[in-house]
């Protein structure tokens, strides 16, 4: 089974909407919804700050490049344009890792697809998302997930939002 961990965040329009898009997206493939965070824009671009979250999902025979395709369709459904480099977005969807179907990383040095995502390990607004949903997972190539976010987290930079949820209905295995 293909595992992902996706990062989605949104500064523009109706930003829990735009996330609430992505878990709907992908709501047959969902493990996990980290809870809601508000963060600071990342980068040079002044702008809103975002909302963002982690989902974790699997689907078997699905590589880095079909991630990543889902990636872009659900982004393209919420309107993003990819105007301005580090602009604001009405939803960013980074994949930030893979797992193959065989549970081993997948790397990949293409310009369009980095795996693991090329500055993960720095971003606490991905980190701690993760942690939360997954604190023993392994960011490869950096470290544990809830170690890396506890040394990246300014408590004031990354704010839990528990009053917006993400809604998602859990999988049921089969019997």
């Amino acid at each position: 089974m293909s595992r992902a961990t996706l990062s989605i965040g949104s500064n523009l329009g109706d930003r829990l909407a735009h996330l609430q898009g992505a878990v709907d997206a992908l709501a047959g493939v969902l493990v996990a919804v980290s809870p809601v965070y508000e963060t600071a824009p990342w980068g040079p671009v002044p702008q809103a700050d975002y909302l963002n979250a982690v989902l974790i999902v699997e689907q078997a025979g699905v590589d880095g490049r079909g991630w990543l395709a889902r990636a872009r369709q659900i982004e393209d459904a919420a309107g993003r344009e990819r105007a301005e480099r580090w602009g604001p977005r009405s939803l960013d969807v980074d994949v930030v890792s893979v797992l193959s179907d065989d549970g081993v990383p997948v790397r990949s040095d293409d310009p369009e697809l980095t795996l693991p995502h090329t500055r993960a390990h720095e971003r606490a607004f991905v980190l701690v998302p993760w942690a939360a949903v997954e604190p023993a997972a392994v960011l490869p190539g950096h470290g544990v997930v809830a170690e890396l976010a506890e040394a990246s987290a300014d408590p004031e930079a990354v704010r839990r939002r528990d009053e917006l949820v993400l809604s998602w209905p859990r999988r049921v295995a089969a019997q």
